[in-house]
């Protein structure tokens, strides 16, 4: 799975872990080629000296070299070349997600907008068990927060939101997310027991967003990769991933945590998708197809009624036309959804049109 060299200029090397510089790497991709970027980037934390616990034992905070810039300024001419290597990658419906602190994560809203992305919403991952503070001088960090942007305004981005509410035990999808921090089996250690990696984000974070916001198929591009977990779950997920890391460590870290990641079958991949997504059938389609017959009766479940004719059209008694058009009238609505609203009998028992209409669909989804 790992590359230790950066591919050729159009090349595409899905499901692999690539060596080098993420700008350098990005560049030789070739345009247009993802449909979704989530990308962890340094925080710049600017620790000044170590950090203690009351027990004066060393916490294990971020102060590896890969997070360390020389100012500022240096942060921000680096942000703006990594995004601007992503974007150039992402398809014109494509989209991005960053995450940060408040360490650096103002500076990349802002360097987003100057690159033409489109923010869609920020969401604020709320920590169920987040590190104390423990000086007591400030108050407890206890989020972070993420960026999801489209390429560009008035882009036809990917967003499954049906998917997402029952995901939410059918509650639309909030942009506060309680999910907990990366602990125990899942937080990946090195041969001496030590973390990994130190920033390493649960899998949970990245179904929400991979779930959410990419299709089966989809490739999604991790620049800064780290251990991996945006592999993981696209693997899972039934997605392409692409990742890039420059430390070897890592790397290898990732790639045997990959190697053991099972995909879900195809049925488990399908989701929830909105109705409007669904193939379109025409109430007609019934009548010629002899699932309702010329002269059949429907039935309101309030008992008005109306009769079925040859050109899928219904007649009661002082109006005629569509399901939609004769179910309105007769309850007096600006509008109806004559699906729901119709039922016809079938022994002794009233049934939704609806039944047959999701017959019809799941045949063409067959073929």
């Amino acid at each position: 799975m790992t590359k230790t060299k950066a591919p050729g200029a159009q090349a595409l090397p899905l499901n692999s872990i690539l060596d080098g510089d993420c700008i350098e790497v990005m560049r030789s991709l070739p345009e247009a080629s993802v449909d979704l970027i989530f990308a962890d980037p340094p925080y710049n934390l600017q620790l000044r000296g170590d950090l203690h616990r009351p027990d004066n034992s060393r916490v294990d905070a971020v102060d590896d070299d890969w997070d360390q810039f020389s100012s500022f300024g240096a942060y921000d001419t680096f942000t703006k070349n990594w995004l601007a290597a992503a974007r150039r990658l992402l398809k014109p419906n494509g989209a991005i997600w960053v995450i940060g602190s408040y360490h650096n994560v103002f500076r990349l809203g802002a360097e987003l907008q100057n690159q033409g992305f489109w923010i869609l919403n920020d969401v604020v991952w709320r920590k169920s068990n987040p590190m104390p503070n423990f000086r007591g001088k400030r108050l407890t960090n206890a989020h972070e927060t993420l960026i999801w942007a489209s390429k560009q305004e008035g882009a036809k981005y990917t967003f499954n939101y049906e998917a997402l509410k029952e995901l939410n035990e059918g509650i639309q999808m909030r942009s506060d997310w309680v999910l907990p921090i990366c602990t125990g089996h899942e937080r990946i250690k090195d041969a001496s027991g030590d973390k990994a990696h130190p920033t390493q984000k649960p899998e949970s974070l990245l179904h929400r967003v991979i779930l959410g916001t990419t299709n089966p198929g989809d490739v999604v591009l991790d620049p800064f990769f780290g251990t991996g977990t945006t592999g993981a779950v696209a693997k899972m997920l039934g997605r392409e991933f692409i990742g890039i890391e420059r430390e070897e460590a890592y790397r290898k870290v990732a790639a045997k945590r990959i190697e053991n990641v099972r995909k879900f079958d195809k049925e488990a991949l399908q989701v929830t998708t909105p109705k409007r997504a669904e193939p379109r059938v025409a109430f007609g389609v019934l009548v010629e197809r002899g699932m309702l017959r010329p002269g059949e009766r429907l039935f309101s479940p309030r008992g008005k009624t109306a009769k079925v004719r040859a050109d899928g059209t219904l007649i009661g008694e002082d109006v005629k036309g569509s399901i939609h058009k004769v179910g309105a009238h007769l309850e007096g609505a600006p509008s109806c959804n004559g699906w729901t609203y119709w039922h016809f009998k079938k022994d002794g028992k009233d049934i939704p049109i609806d039944i047959l209409r999701q017959q019809i669909r799941a045949e063409m989804r067959e073929n």
